[in-house]
């Protein structure tokens, strides 16, 4: 997975020729070196997990050209991917704890309503409501214990 390479403090040189802008300097672009570095791992794993979903929902291996669309410009199918990528990594972080997005899931289907989607609103809170329904009080949630 992603390894993450401890960052130690700047520390600033001690002479008066300018040395601790040199080590601020040289601090940025270590800093920048760094993050880059985790960022390109990360999306080396990501880009595991892409290829191992790109077989897994096409079914094999030789059935995989279809999905470079050869009749269509280049520049179109980028574009698409790009998109579809994006909706399909947002739903999916979404379905790991759903009620933890039940406020938002609530506002998107406002704001689908408003523009007029009214299919999309109700979509959107079809599934609200299926995976993070509500939480209700039940009357005994008052009653003092042991009164039974």
């Amino acid at each position: 997975m992603t390894e993450f390479v401890p960052t130690p403090a700047a520390v600033p040189a001690d002479d008066a020729q300018g040395g601790v802008l040199e080590d601020e300097a040289f601090e940025v672009m270590r800093a920048d070196a760094v993050l880059t570095g985790r960022a390109m791992s990360s999306g080396e794993f990501l880009a595991g997990l892409l290829a191992n979903g790109e077989l897994a929902t096409v079914g094999r291996p030789d059935k995989l050209p279809q999905d470079l669309f050869p009749g269509v410009d280049p520049v179109v199918v980028q574009r698409i991917w790009d998109r579809a990528l994006a909706v399909g990594l947002h739903a999916g972080r979404r379905s790991v704890l759903p009620r933890l997005h039940r406020d938002e899931m609530e506002r998107i289907a406002g704001l689908w309503a408003e523009a007029g989607f009214h299919a999309m609103a109700g979509s959107v809170a079809r599934s609200r409501r299926l995976v993070a329904p509500e939480v209700g009080v039940h009357p005994a949630d008052d009653e003092v214990g042991g009164g039974h």
